[in-house]
């Protein structure tokens, strides 16, 4: 893979050209920053790319400070390891911004990928297509993750009716308990499919089922048309993704604002 030539596919595709992840949603490009206002109060609010240097970082900074606590909103600030100016994190932590978990952009292209993977026995991939479904989805996330799974639950519903669907979510049943889910974007007009939420509740880990959800997501963002899929890693699912054939491009770290 030609690492730099991809990452700035990705930063054209899925950063400086964003599309709002929900009905709703506004994607605003404004002052050297593309940023994304939420539909709700529980919705994503966020800077998403920049283009600034040491002359106009903290300008910038100081604009989005000011643009969300006029909206009554918190947000974060988006940053990849390559983003401009090197010490664009040094900023943000001096405008109060606190960083949160740094994850790694792993990238694959679907055609090298191995996509022959099956989920161990007695574990089944369901697609979601009802409220039940989403339903699932939400107690996985909240026993696996151990965080609230209301803005999750509430894009999943937005998007039941699309067709086709922006977002697709899966669930893996062991009988009739839910062990794991995850979800996929698939913005139109773009070549990147992005795989978000992958998790497994405890007793279930380390038998596979994350490595099948995976493949599962890419045969379908194939069967759609897609080149690539992307994952914001974590330092446990890195090596796991690694043996499937996605390669690491960037950083990523939210910084959330005071």
């Amino acid at each position: 893979m030609d690492h730099a030539g991809v990452l700035a596919l990705f930063d054209r595709d899925m950063r400086e050209g964003a599309q709002p992840d929900a009905p709703g949603a506004r994607i605003e490009r404004v002052g050297g920053v593309v940023r994304q206002i939420g539909s709700t109060e529980r919705g994503w609010n966020g800077v998403v790319w920049s283009d600034l240097d040491e002359t106009t970082a903290d300008g910038a900074i100081a604009e989005q400070l000011r643009h969300f606590a006029g909206l009554g909103r918190g947000f974060e600030w988006k940053l990849y390891g390559h983003d401009l100016p090197v010490d664009l994190e040094k900023r943000l932590r001096a405008a109060g911004f606190t960083p949160e978990d740094e994850e790694t952009l792993m990238v694959a292209e679907i055609a090298g990928l191995r996509l022959d993977v099956e989920p161990p026995d007695g574990v089944r991939v369901l697609p979601v297509t009802d409220r039940a479904g989403v339903d699932l989805v939400a107690q996985v996330h909240e026993r696996a993750f151990g965080t609230d799974s209301t803005r999750l639950r509430e894009q999943l519903l937005a998007h039941l009716s699309d067709e086709p669907e922006p977002v697709v979510a899966v669930v893996a049943m062991a009988g009739d308990e839910a062990v794991s889910a995850a979800r996929m974007e698939l913005l139109p007009g773009i070549r990147f499919a992005g795989l978000w939420g992958g998790g497994t509740v405890e007793g279930w880990r380390g038998r596979g089922i994350y490595r099948a959800l995976v493949a599962h997501r890419a045969r379908v963002a194939a069967e759609r048309g897609y080149r690539y899929v992307q994952v914001d890693a974590s330092a446990q699912s890195r090596p796991i993704l690694a043996r499937l054939g996605f390669e690491p491009l960037t950083t990523t770290t939210p910084y959330v604002a005071p």
